[in-house]
């Protein structure tokens, strides 16, 4: 399944290129809830799926475009904006132009900085990306 190939390529990708994130798990509105949550190490990252359109492709397969979404969610305590923008820098260096064998493309379209909490900042990254489905 393509979005479970692309998760699993974040996370690895992650994990290699930029170590200082120590959580990445898919999204589910974490920061929202983050008093009543189970903790999760910081930084962290969210990987968000957008929805997907699709059309027919080559051989009954279809192509689909979508919007992946990545959140970093960094502590305030630790170097403030600064930091968080120097890591959501290497994040993107690191994800930019991903590609596998059901999905490629993976290029920067949006990004946002909430800092509605106050221990803690959230830098969002939006890619579009670009699907099979055989």
């Amino acid at each position: 399944e393509m979005r479970k190939e692309l998760f699993n390529a974040i996370k690895a990708k992650l994990s290699e290129d930029v170590p200082e994130v120590k959580h990445i798990d898919l999204w589910n509105h974490n920061v929202e809830f983050i008093d009543q949550e189970d903790v999760w190490a910081r930084p962290a990252v969210f990987v968000e799926f957008g929805k997907i359109e699709w059309s027919p492709f080559q051989g009954g397969s279809q192509r689909g475009k979508g919007i992946v979404t990545i959140h970093l969610v960094t502590d305030w305590a630790d170097g403030g904006h600064d930091a968080a923008f120097d890591l959501c820098h290497k994040v993107h260096e690191a994800l930019d132009g991903l590609s596998g064998e059901d999905f490629n493309g993976m290029a920067l379209v949006e990004t946002l900085t909430n800092h509605n909490h106050e221990e803690i900042l959230e830098s969002i990254d939006s890619y579009a990306v670009r699907y099979l489905l055989r």
